[in-house]
């Protein structure tokens, strides 16, 4: 089904209501495997980092990494979870050709942590509770490249390459209970759930939570069912959705396509898909299994994993400051909105802004220049703000040149123009490009009287009490001065020279 074969959003919801379930897996962050010692370094010569046992050869036996175990305790007391006192691991078997062993060493009905939820705030200010069923943990397969075809997936494919240095990193899966009531807003909240969760994986520290490098990655369940009735409908899984926008977008279109398909009279058959960034489609993958597909039984290699509740206890004390609790914590100090607050989260600025005013820039400066051309680069560049070519204490110091009155804002943008472009520190940009402020008091005169003498009508208006008619003459100066005058220094002058009262 296309894009052009939907019903559209409203005739959907008008008769239906969806429900959902979000699967999120977090690529940890340790520095050796999930079950062996091998490395989890990314950008390493493929298959470089693979010993027996994450090749899942005869013999080789698991060790459980102690620091998983504790980003998973971390990640579900942050979730208000329960943390089972006995958990173990189970086989997950099935065959797949980037999972060497033909199954996955996971958790199925003992997980480490259970029963949990996580507020997460909507762009009204709105609360939303999405209840968490699980978060268990288990290891990542490795990575498949097809090579040849129009679509980069496996179908026309000439031939696949595959590189085990990604099988058996440390994963965290977060499954929610059932996502339902949500309406109309059922892509929003599902947007701002796992935003909400990848600022809470970041505070943990457990990971860089990088969305498009795999380290978090999503599948959206949907179902819809007759608006009035109570029955779950049958659900797609899109999956491994890649971005906080794509997790929006592929809900929005399944709500469509599965409210198209109903509204037809057809039946909807519960797959897995595949979500397609250049326009928000998603198509068929495989028949979804069930769970007894998967025949679970328990790892009998590994011994059960026990949390001590003395341990346990000792992480929660250990928590930072978890992300919503910050954001009103900042929202308090900086002076600013929920409103704004949510613009500055939407555009993954908060960090940034903090570090800007860690490096000594007042916090309405800071918001100013992140929230404003910086934003605008990045979204020209299609990248997060945190990739610009530029640090907080570059951004920071520009603030100090334009609060020394060094800088004006045209010239501070052309310095920010210069960082991103790679010319230096923003004091190399402005000596290179020779862009500070024209203070000298003799030259701005000399300015001053050049604009008037050039433009005696308006000076004479100005003098008749016109003060206004002054802009023009401001205009004239900055123009001649390449715009490197300070404006209101050159007004104060203008009306000085007049003899008029500002």
């Amino acid at each position: 089904m296309t894009v052009t074969d939907l019903v559209s959003y409203e005739d959907a919801l008008a008769a239906y209501d969806p429900v959902m379930g979000l699967e999120v897996h977090v690529e940890l962050g340790t520095k050796t495997k999930m079950f062996c010692g091998c490395s989890t370094t990314l950008g390493a010569e493929p298959n470089s980092q693979t010993c027996p046992t994450c090749l899942g050869l005869p013999g080789s036996l698991p060790v459980v990494n102690a620091i998983g175990v504790e980003s998973a305790i971390k990640i579900g007391l942050a979730l208000n979870c329960s943390i089972a006192e006995w958990c173990r691991f189970a086989r997950k078997n099935y065959f797949y050709p980037d999972m060497p062993k033909n199954f996955q060493t996971s958790q199925y009905d003992e997980p480490i942590a259970f029963d949990g939820y996580l507020d997460v705030q909507l762009e009204d200010g709105e609360v939303f509770r999405v209840e968490i069923e699980r978060a268990h943990m288990e290891e990542d397969t490795g990575k498949s490249t097809h090579v040849g075809g129009a679509t980069g997936r496996i179908h026309g494919a000439r031939h696949s390459l595959l590189d085990y240095n990604r099988a058996g990193i440390p994963l965290i899966e977060i499954v929610t209970k059932p996502i339902e009531g949500a309406g109309e807003r059922a892509p929003e909240v599902a947007k701002a759930y796992v935003a909400e969760l990848r600022e809470l994986i970041k505070a943990l520290g457990v990971s860089e939570a990088r969305m498009e490098q795999g380290q978090m990655r999503c599948d959206v369940n949907l179902s819809l069912r007759p608006n009035g009735t109570q029955k779950f409908g049958t659900r797609s899984e899109t999956k491994n959705v890649n971005s906080l926008r794509s997790v929006e977008r592929a809900a929005r279109f399944e709500i469509q396509r599965h409210a198209a398909v109903l509204s037809g009279g057809g039946t909807i058959v519960q797959e897995t898909r595949h979500f397609h960034e250049e326009d928000g489609s998603t198509t068929s993958g495989r028949i979804k299994e069930e769970a007894e597909d998967y025949r679970y039984f328990p790892e009998p290699d590994l011994v059960p994993v026990a949390p001590s509740r003395e341990w346990v206890e000792e992480l929660r004390g250990r928590l930072p400051e978890l992300p919503r609790l910050r954001r009103n914590r900042l929202r308090e100090e900086w002076g600013i909105s929920e409103h704004d607050m949510q613009s500055i989260l939407n555009a993954g600025a908060v960090d940034l802004i903090v570090a800007t005013v860690e490096a000594g820039a007042d916090a309405a400066a800071a918001r100013k220049w992140w929230m404003g051309e910086l934003a605008r680069r990045a979204n020209e560049d299609g990248v997060e703000p945190a990739a610009l070519a530029i640090t907080p204490e570059q951004v920071a110091r520009v603030a100090e040149l334009v609060a020394k009155g060094d800088l004006n804002d045209k010239l501070a943008r052309q310095v920010i123009e210069g960082v991103l472009a790679g010319e230096g520190t923003p004091d190399e940009v402005v000596d290179k490009r020779g862009l500070k402020v024209v203070s000298d008091e003799g030259a701005l005169g000399t300015a001053v009287d050049e604009a008037i003498a050039a433009n005696a009508a308006i000076a004479d208006k100005i003098r008749g009490g016109k003060v206004a008619a002054a802009g023009a003459l401001v205009g004239a100066v900055m123009k001649a001065t390449r715009g490197q005058a300070d404006a209101a220094r050159v007004r104060e002058l203008i009306l000085e020279k007049l003899g008029v009262e500002g």
